[in-house]
């Protein structure tokens, strides 16, 4: 029985939550994507303290055998657990939530006053949603729908 990639994403965070607590993280995203002719099950984790190798191979281990019990992708895939860095996508509101008060990038999917990047310090987000950043003292506000992608950046 074929199952679309949502439900796919929810049950193996499901599966994924109550070992990630055990292991004093959380799930930070679940994806199920293709990669050029790889399907990857991909299981993103953090922690105030940061996530090192050995938390990834550990929750890997746990959760195999329970993704081979609950069987909620019928294909051959990779899974693959792994930290989401210091520089990551926000991808949903509680990604954005988290990341208040961290420098980011918002791309806009059409220019605005032409340009479509821009940078500053992500802020609470509007009452609608809306993605706000302080752009060197300016406070600059996107609605969600004309944002084609927010990433945290680090400067190195």
């Amino acid at each position: 029985m074929a199952k679309n990639a949502k439900s796919i994403s929810e049950i193996v965070r499901e599966l994924a939550e109550p070992i990630a607590d055990e292991l004093g993280c959380w799930v930070w995203d679940v994806e199920y994507v293709k990669e050029g002719t790889r399907k990857i099950l991909r299981i993103t984790i953090d922690s105030e303290e940061g996530i090192d190798i050995n938390m990834c191979e550990q929750l890997h281990r746990t959760i195999d055998p329970l993704l081979d019990e609950a069987d909620p992708i019928d294909e051959p895939y990779y899974l693959e657990v792994c930290s989401p860095g210091v520089e990551r996508e926000l991808r949903t509101q509680v990604h954005i939530d988290a990341c208040e008060g961290w420098d980011v990038e918002v791309k806009l999917y059409a220019p605005l006053n032409g340009a479509k990047l821009f940078r500053g310090v992500l802020l609470e987000s509007g009452e609608n949603g809306e993605v706000r950043i302080d752009a060197n003292g300016k406070t600059l506000e996107f609605e969600r729908s004309a944002v084609a992608k927010i990433n945290t950046v680090f400067e190195f």
